[in-house]
Parts: C-alpha cells; sequence; structure tokens
C-alpha cells in the first residue's frame, strides 16, 4: 500500500533543507559495517568534537591540554581519552557558561533539561544538528529496524503535564502528529475510565507500533488482563523511561501478543540503545554516540552536539556492557553493547479519587529550576506530599510546583518542601526519585 505520509515527511524535510535524510542515509551505510570500521569512523568524529571543543569550549580548553589529549598542531591522541575528567552534573552547573561554545548561538540552540531519571537536573544548550541526529534520524532507524516506516500508525502512551494543566497541542505539534500518523495518550493522570478509553482508541486506531513509558504500558496490560478485554496487536511496543523488568516484559507481551523491546536514552543525551529482534542486549548507535562503562557506571560522550559538548558525561545510570567478543548480533550488526541498563525506578502516586498518577509528572516540575541539585518526591498519604530538595527554590517556585501537585492529587493535598544536603540511593545503587507509600 502507497504510504503518502512517509513521501510527504521526506519532500517536507527536503525542502526545509533538513539533514536527516542524510544522516538516516550515512546510518544504514554504517550499521552492518565491521566493528573495526565502527570503530574508525567513530574515532574520526570524536577526534573532531575534541578539536571542536579545545578551540572553541573554555572548560575544554583547560581541561583537555591538561589531559594531553591535543597537541599544539591539534594532533589528537585518544589513548589519553580516559584522563579526561568525568563530566558531573555538579560540574555543569558550576561552569555553565565555560561549557558553551564561543559559536553556539549560531547552531540554532535551544535550552532542554535532564529527565530527572536520577532525581538530579542541570539545564543544557543543544542544537539542530544534535535535534536532528539523535531525536529524529535515529529513532525513525530504530523504528524501521522493527519494519515500521514513518506515516505509518503509531500510539505514543505517555505524559505530558502541559496537557494536563492546559489541555492543548500547538498547532505545529497538531500537523507534526497528523504527518507522523501519530496518536498520543497521556498516561500521566489515569484511573479506569480512562484506560478504558485508551483502549478503544488502540482498538480504533489499529497502530503499527507504540510507544510507551514502562510503567504505564504495564499499568495498562493488567488492567486489560484483569477486565478480560480485547485489544489491537501492534507489530511491536517500545519500552522507554525506565527499567524494563522481566515481569513487566512478560505481562505485557501476553497480553498485546506481540514483542516489546526495550530503549534507551535520556533527554540530555537523545537515543542511545535499542533491542533488535533478537533481544540478547542493547544495540547502541556509534555514529552519535562514544559511550564508556567504568565498574557499571554509564559514561557517554555526545558526538553531535557542539553548542555544549558532553564529554565522558555520567548520566547517572548503571549497566552491564557486552563481552567484546561478543559484540555481533545474529542480526548482522555489530553494534552490541548493552547487556542490561538499570537504575531508573519510578513510583506511580494515586489520589482520593483513585486515579493513577505517573511519578514523571511530577519529575517535570523540577525542569529548569536552576537552584535544585537533587530532589525525591514522596507520597506518604492521599493528602501529604513531601518534596525532598537538595538545592533552593524561590517561593514562587514553591508556589507553582504546590499549584501544579494540587491540579492532579486534589486541593486538600498538602505539599512539603524539606531542603536537605544530600539524598542518597539505595543499597542497590537505584535512585528512587519518586516513593508511593499509597500505590
Amino acid at each position: 500500500m502507497f504510504n503518502w505520509r512517509e513521501s510527504l515527511i521526506y519532500l517536507l524535510l527536503y525542502l526545509i533543507r533538513s539533514k536527516v535524510p542524510a544522516y538516516l542515509k550515512e546510518i544504514k551505510g554504517l550499521e552492518y559495517k565491521p566493528l573495526s570500521e565502527l570503530k574508525e569512523y567513530q574515532h574520526n568524529k570524536l577526534k573532531k568534537l575534541l578539536i571542536h571543543a579545545y578551540l572553541n569550549v573554555p572548560y575544554y580548553t583547560k581541561v583537555l591540554k591538561e589531559a594531553d589529549i591535543i597537541d599544539d598542531n591539534l594532533n589528537v591522541n585518544l589513548d589519553n581519552f580516559n584522563k579526561i575528567p568525568i563530566l558531573t552534573k555538579e560540574i555543569i552547573r558550576k561552569n555553565w557558561k565555560n561549557l558553551c561554545s564561543r559559536d553556539y548561538k549560531k547552531r540554532e540552540p535551544y535550552k532542554n533539561t535532564s529527565g530527572g531519571s536520577t532525581g538530579e537536573s542541570v539545564i543544557f544548550i543543544q542544537d539542530k544538528e544534535y535535534w536532528e541526529w539523535n531525536v529524529i534520524a535515529n529513532k525513525l532507524y530504530f523504528n524501521e529496524i522493527h519494519g515500521k516506516k514513518a506515516g505509518e500508525p503509531e500510539v505514543n502512551y505517555w505524559g505530558s503535564e502541559r496537557d494536563i494543566l492546559k489541555n492543548s497541542l500547538s498547532w505545529k505539534e497538531t500537523i507534526i502528529n497528523f504527518l507522523y500518523n501519530r496518536t498520543f495518550l497521556n498516561s500521566f493522570k489515569v484511573d479506569e475510565k480512562k484506560l478504558k478509553k485508551f483502549v478503544n482508541i488502540i482498538n480504533k486506531v489499529k497502530p503499527k507500533s507504540m510507544w510507551a513509558y514502562v510503567e504505564s504500558i504495564d499499568l495498562l496490560a493488567k488492567y486489560i488482563k484483569e477486565n478480560d478485554l480485547k485489544i489491537h496487536s501492534p507489530e511491536f511496543i517500545i519500552s522507554t523511561a525506565g527499567t524494563l523488568y522481566p515481569e513487566i516484559r512478560k505481562n505485557v507481551e501476553e497480553v498485546f501478543k506481540c514483542p516489546v523491546y526495550n530503549q534507551y536514552g535520556s533527554r540530555e543525551v537523545g537515543a542511545l540503545a535499542i533491542e533488535c529482534g533478537y533481544k540478547k542486549g542493547l544495540h547502541y548507535f556509534p555514529w552519535s554516540h562514544y559511550i564508556e562503562i567504568i565498574d557499571s557506571e554509564i559514561y557517554i560522550t555526545v558526538l553531535t552536539n557542539y553548542s555544549m559538548p558532553l564529554i565522558r558525561y555520567q548520566i547517572g545510570d548503571t549497566g552491564l556492557k557486552i563481552d567484546e567478543n561478543k559484540r555481533k548480533c545474529k542480526c548482522g550488526r555489530n553494534t552490541l553493547f548493552f547487556k542490561e541498563v538499570t537504575g531508573r525506578t519510578i513510583s506511580h502516586f494515586k489520589n482520593e479519587k483513585g486515579e493513577i498518577i505517573h511519578g514523571q509528572y511530577f519529575i517535570h516540575l523540577f525542569y529548569f529550576k536552576d537552584m535544585v541539585r537533587k530532589f525525591q518526591i514522596i507520597q506518604h498519604d492521599y493528602d501529604l506530599i513531601e518534596c525532598k530538595i537538595a538545592g533552593n527554590l524561590s517561593k514562587n517556585e514553591m508556589e507553582e510546583i504546590t499549584k501544579k501537585i494540587s491540579i492532579v492529587m486534589g486541593n486538600n493535598c498538602k505539599v512539603e518542601f524539606n531542603f536537605v544536603k544530600s539524598i542518597k540511593p539505595t543499597k542497590s545503587g537505584k535512585y528512587l526519585y519518586t516513593i508511593s507509600n499509597v500505590l
């Protein structure tokens, strides 16, 4: 069947001079290359990034010189790459201006913030090149890995606090969703009535694929099973924004009768990795990222963001690396990297009406709060929410957060702010940034 949406999408990308089609072509030319060729390609991009950072980013001019990475003739010695200090969120806060490239305003920049998945948020500068590589091209690519083309129907089942607060999409977002044949279901605030509505929408849309928060799709699958409902089976479901535990995968696959694939990424570094059909680990994207795992800690170098280079960035997650000799998958790609990724655990909250609120709603309330180093939100009861804060909030910010919490939890819900020096992870190393003592 002719897919007019796909043709129109790529025509429009061409007309606006987007590089997404070129990036996709480059990716497809690389995905089955021998590991040696992939590494050479990746190292060349890494060297180019390091030279740019050395010449244009004050923080890295000093750091790379001290690490003996680049000489006066701009020769790059990657053997010393591990001498570059790890980049933490705290370092970014203290050196924010010095981490911005001198030419970033020429790169169509925009501000973003880390997703708070480790309870610690920070603001970044990203740009058009980063967006087209990491947010569009990589996602189109791994949809195609599983057989879905742009413009074929899809359902995105994740959250938007803006839709709860304003209940509207911009005209631009509406047009984009129409072109991509994308239906959005808001998982941030649900009850049995909404879950039933979501089932009806999925059955009507008949999506070829679904993207979903891992906890949200697990909750929906349990509702379908408990109520013995019929549900359309997409060709695949991509699970994101949390750890896909085996019991969750089993539950969702049994209900939707389709494979569930794990995807890994974050707001600050974009799409990083995804499972292929063999589910033997996650394939990463060497064209856009350089990844290290040291003592289970994951460190990311983003190869496509020149406005604010993130080099050896400590993302806050943990993972197990695939053995170097087992990197080639049965699918033919040499990009297997992660055996598993852990470290993210989310709790749902429940209000007096019985509505279930996804923990991500509360995380989003702390986006772009410059003085907050870490946070943790705890539901002690239906009418009591505690916000642990390492850092500071203004009076207006606290009032804003309290108001937005009351919208989903009810006007009787009291919000307490507890300012602390630090917030520790659990003994297992997982950071519980939302905790519910009710649900």
